[in-house]
């Protein structure tokens, strides 16, 4: 069997392709690009002609970037497909156009596969990877793990940092939403009955890399994944990162989190801290690896 491995994740936000060495656990290579898949998506429910129009130009970019065939790519898509009425016409678009077939993922399936990425990239930073709860902000869902030892409890909230902030820019009510959202977390965890002091606090996806980034002096042009994975993220950062967003030009802004994130940063930032404030944790360890790191380790191993 070839141990190397397509993957393509399409969020709310990000399209993220992977070629992926599974023995070693290692990235041969990527493309990134923000398409804004669930632009509108709130108002109308659907994906737009534009939306849909980015996304087949950046699918047929990777093909030529990472070098694959379209056939092979194993690709899946979350929130947004999960919540527009046209999801299926759209991925049949998609195909037709490009020859890439998504499949579209359930929260649950969701997190089972971020898990096993997470739980890959502790043991390579040589983290104890037997309790700790996991967060994964997308830009349509919300997913919180609770891993412990072999076993783990998710759920997936209906919330995340584009669909957030759309309804933000539409209500002004961003904070009573949050507390809220914290209501329904602390019930969650509170169901499980754990100790939540026995467990560490991890975190992956864009707003946790980009604030460890930022803290490490990168920006979106130097960014390292090797550097930032395993970084410890605080409450003062995420107030530091706070602090520079208020005071900087949108350029500014660009140039620490790339095009197409300036608008949705600070509201990421918001529901981290709420995540902090319900576990009562000060600090996390942040990881680069996710979703599309899972579905190729996955994808080898059954």
């Amino acid at each position: 069997m070839n141990n190397e491995v397509v993957s393509i994740d399409l969020g709310s936000n990000s399209f993220r392709v992977l070629k992926y060495d599974c023995i070693n656990n290692k990235i041969i290579s990527e493309y990134n690009q923000v398409v804004g898949t669930a632009d509108g998506l709130v108002d109308t429910g659907l994906i737009s002609q534009e939306a849909q129009q980015r996304v087949i130009t950046a699918l047929k970019e990777s093909i030529k970037v990472v070098d694959y065939k379209p056939s092979y790519a194993v690709a899946v898509t979350t929130a947004a497909m999960r919540k527009a009425s046209n999801s299926q016409e759209v991925l049949e678009n998609f195909e037709k156009q490009t020859g890439v077939r998504f499949s579209i993922i359930d929260g649950i399936e969701e997190a089972r596969l971020t898990l096993l990425a997470v739980k890959y990239a502790l043991k390579r930073e040589k983290i104890n990877s037997s309790k700790f709860i996991l967060l994964d902000i997308g830009g349509g869902s919300t997913e919180i793990i609770v891993n412990t030892n072999d076993e783990y409890k998710s759920h997936s909230f209906d919330f995340g940092i584009v669909t957030m902030t759309q309804k933000f820019l539409k209500h002004h009510d961003l904070h009573n939403d949050l507390s809220k959202k914290k209501i329904q977390i602390k019930e969650y965890l509170n169901s499980l009955n754990i100790n939540l002091n026995e467990y560490e606090f991890v975190a992956t996806a864009g707003t946790p890399t980009t604030i460890a980034a930022v803290k490490l002096g990168q920006d979106f042009f130097s960014y390292d994944r090797n550097i930032v994975n395993g970084t410890i993220v605080d409450l003062k950062d995420l107030k530091d990162c706070l602090s520079i967003f208020d005071n900087c030009s949108k350029d500014e802004i660009t140039k620490l989190v790339g095009s197409g994130r300036v608008e949705f940063i600070q509201v990421g930032i918001y529901i981290y801290r709420t995540i902090f404030e319900v576990l009562g944790k000060t600090e996390s360890i942040v990881l680069d690896d996710g979703l599309r790191e899972g579905v190729a380790i996955n994808h080898y191993i059954m």
